[in-house]
């Protein structure tokens, strides 16, 4: 008996095993929520790792052979069992070179088995427990895939949309072996992130609009590759650096086999002469803006020196110009990835969007307010937009009065001109209120008194400056400057510093091989008395095309205007601001040989125009003009109605016995000052010749009848339609009707 039930009880417990253990492994082919979040229930050791090759369409070393893409995978387990999971992308030429993320890791394959060990960066300890794919792809001609990297020509623009492809079964990938490898796990969505080169590649992709797509997180990512190496026709970046980039991403090993596809860049980028040209187009994501379909979420540092700050603002301007859904965050650092400098709230952040893009999670992300600032160091505030809804772009009018130059709101000063001759300044002397330049002539400083409220910029400036030259071209510079003092994020090092003895944070599962901490870091800062807030530049033979220079006629007056970059940034109560025009300014941009110009500034007609918060009034009130007097100024305007019709409107003549609809134009001029106003006309009722009517009633209508604002002078198209029908009995003679029309007002 003992021995019977001793079996049993051994039996009960095996089936008891087998009752656990089944529905859990079910429930892993599915993501599971936890506070509204993918939570991490897959595991990460266990994790499936894949090397996958694709052929592209691309021969980017021209050596007749179709290069090929090498992407490394990792994903959950249970994709083999049932899970379909979502794609995170890091495309990048960087992984065997320069390295990822702050402590510049490297892709590694330790055992030497073809699969990655190594993983840089924190996406795959993060998300693969979490239900997601993680997909590290080496751009065309780096690392395992093969050609020449040809910075940002189509092969590298495109590399990324071809895994897409892949992904969704548009084309072939196979294994080490060559045995065909499909991506029969996917959930057909794929999101693309990525720092500067990469995050540039996510930009290129979106812009080609490629079904699979769902979203791109660019971080410091180039939007026009012509803007990154010129500004408005001045040549930032020279000796040929477009092929000295493509070198610093190849291989070391196929670098000299790469030299003629960097011959062929020396040879195009025009260095010559800074222009725009197709070189630059096919680098160039925002003429193909309207293919965007992914929703787009932008982190950019105002004080990124290397990837400027425009690249954010125009990629983001033309993607609210068309709708596509969007977020922003702004940083007040350099070329950095929030990761080290806002971490917790940014991967927290991150998780709960591609939760809601990748996953259709609906977590409220997308009702949250669209825009982060970075308003102070480590100060953030949410907007629902950017620029800051009520900036308003103001102009702000460089006054020359003898030896001083200030700043008003309307034109004037007792001087029409000033001159100044270039001298290829630094920036701090074109800053330096005590520079020597000033008491010499080489700059204008415009500057305003001391403020009395603070003042907030949002948005971009844009310089309109009436001059003339001395020679036929110079570069034009101009910098706005915050005069007082205040503690600032260095702009060296990008505004980031990893300490010596600096703690580390996790982020994710880690395995022997590949750890998810990584150390963090701080922001080093200074005290200052001046501050560069924002700069701008433009070649002045380029002040009308990109693609085509004008060299000026010396003596004669121009318009030269040109953006500068972007800011968000506030001027403190007893500061100054300070605007600052110069030339060829020695630390931004080739000076093309010109020095010793003369710059003559019409100071009638110059003037900024600033995106200030709040507009003219709120400048007034911060004193930016100096003190402000009120005069009321006024007149009334008298209660108006007005309603004056055109010619009569007129059918020709009816033809009897036959079916017809005739028609019949005039026009009423409408002018009110009322809140609302409506227009009517009386009832139609019938044509009449006599005694005899027609026996379909006369039909009205107005291209507009109703207004809730005053209006003046405006064209109202009024149309006539009358039916005869063939059986409609019709006398000789004219048929008409007098209309009675009125225009009324129920708020006088």
């Amino acid at each position: 008996m003992h021995s019977k039930m001793r079996r049993v009880g051994l039996a009960a417990a095996a089936v008891t095993a087998m009752l656990v253990t089944a529905p859990t492994a079910f429930a892993q082919t599915a993501p599971v929520l936890e506070g509204g979040k993918t939570s991490p229930v897959f595991g990460y050791a266990d994790s499936i790792r894949e090397r996958v090759f694709i052929e592209s369409p691309y021969d980017s070393d021209k050596n007749g052979v179709k290069d090929v893409i090498a992407i490394d995978i990792k994903r959950p387990k249970a994709t083999s069992t049932g899970l379909k999971a979502p794609v995170i992308m890091d495309p990048s030429p960087y992984y065997s070179t320069l390295g990822r993320g702050n402590e510049s890791q490297l892709k590694r394959d330790i055992d030497g088995d073809g699969l990655l060990d190594q993983w840089p960066l924190f996406y795959d300890n993060y998300f693969v427990p979490r239900g997601y794919a993680v997909i590290l792809m080496d751009m065309i001609g780096t690392n395992n895939s093969t050609g020449c990297p040809t910075v940002h020509d189509e092969s590298d623009n495109l590399s990324a949309k071809i895994v897409i492809d892949w992904l969704n079964g548009r084309t072939k990938g196979v294994d080490k072996n060559g045995v065909e490898v499909k991506a029969d796990w996917h959930n057909g969505k794929t999101g693309l992130i990525g720092k500067s080169y990469d995050g540039t590649l996510a930009n290129a992709v979106a812009a080609s609009g490629v079904e699979g797509l769902t979203t791109i997180v660019p971080i410091s990512a180039i939007a026009s590759y012509y803007d990154y190496t010129r500004t408005n026709g001045v040549i930032q970046r020279d000796n040929n650096y477009v092929a000295s980039l493509a070198l610093a991403v190849t291989n070391p090993d196929r670098r000299d086999y790469c030299k003629p596809v960097r011959d062929a860049l020396d040879a195009a980028d025009g260095d010559d002469t800074g222009d725009y040209s197709d070189f630059w187009a096919v680098r160039d994501y925002l003429k193909d803006l309207d293919k965007v379909k992914a929703s787009v979420f932008i982190t950019h540092g105002v004080q990124d020196e290397n990837v400027r700050a425009d690249h954010f603002s125009k990629w983001w301007y033309g993607l609210k110009e068309r709708g596509v859904k969007r977020k922003l965050w702004i940083l007040r650092q350099g070329h950095v990835d929030p990761f080290d400098g806002r971490r917790a709230v940014w991967v927290d952040t991150i998780h709960r969007w591609f939760d809601h893009e990748l996953y259709g999670i609906q977590n409220g992300i997308d009702k949250e307010p669209a825009v982060d600032i970075e308003e102070s160091v480590d100060n953030w505030k949410s907007y629902t937009d950017w620029p800051i809804p009520g900036t308003q772009m103001t102009n702000v009018f460089l006054q020359s009065n003898g030896a001083t130059q200030t700043l008003g709101g309307s034109s004037g000063g007792t001087d029409a001109t000033t001159t100044f001759r270039d001298n290829n300044l630094s920036e701090n002397n074109y800053l330096n209120l005590n520079s020597n330049a000033t008491q010499q002539g080489q700059k204008r400083m415009f500057l305003s008194p001391p403020l009395k409220k603070p003042l907030r910029l949002s948005g971009t400036a844009i310089v309109d400056l009436q001059a003339s030259l001395s020679k036929v071209s110079s570069n034009l510079t101009a910098f706005i400057v915050d005069y007082g003092p205040s503690t600032q994020t260095n702009r060296s090092g990008d505004g980031v510093s990893t300490p010596a003895n600096a703690t580390v944070s996790c982020w994710g599962e880690s395995v022997p091989d590949d750890t998810g901490c990584f150390k963090e870091t701080t922001k080093p800062q200074q005290t200052v008395t001046q501050w560069r807030v924002t700069k701008g530049m433009m070649d002045s033979k380029n002040r009308n095309s990109l693609r085509v220079p004008e060299p000026v006629t010396i003596g004669s007056s121009y318009k030269f205007s040109w953006p500068m970059l972007p800011e968000d940034f506030t001027f403190a109560a007893g500061h100054r601001v300070g605007i600052v025009i110069g030339a060829n300014f020695s630390g931004y941009g080739s000076t093309n040989g010109l020095t010793q110009t003369d710059v003559t500034i019409d100071t009638k007609l110059s003037k900024i125009q600033l995106p200030i918060v709040g507009g003219y009034s709120a400048a007034v009130q911060a004193g930016l003009f100096g003190e402000a007097v009120e005069a009321p100024v006024g007149g009334t305007v008298p209660a108006t109605l007005s309603l004056a019709l055109g010619a009569p409107a007129t059918f020709g003549a009816f033809t009897p016995g036959i079916d017809k609809e005739y028609t019949a134009q005039t026009d009423a001029t409408v002018i009110s000052t009322a809140a609302d106003a409506a227009l009517t006309v009386s009832e139609p009722g019938h044509l009449a010749n006599g005694a005899f009517t027609l026996s379909e009633p006369l039909q009205v209508a107005f291209s507009k009848a109703a207004w809730t604002g005053p209006t003046s002078n405006e064209k109202v198209d009024i149309t006539f339609k009358q039916l005869v029908k063939k059986t409609d009995p019709l006398r000789t003679g004219a048929y008409s009707k007098t209309l009675t029309f009125t225009l009324s007002t129920t708020t006088p």
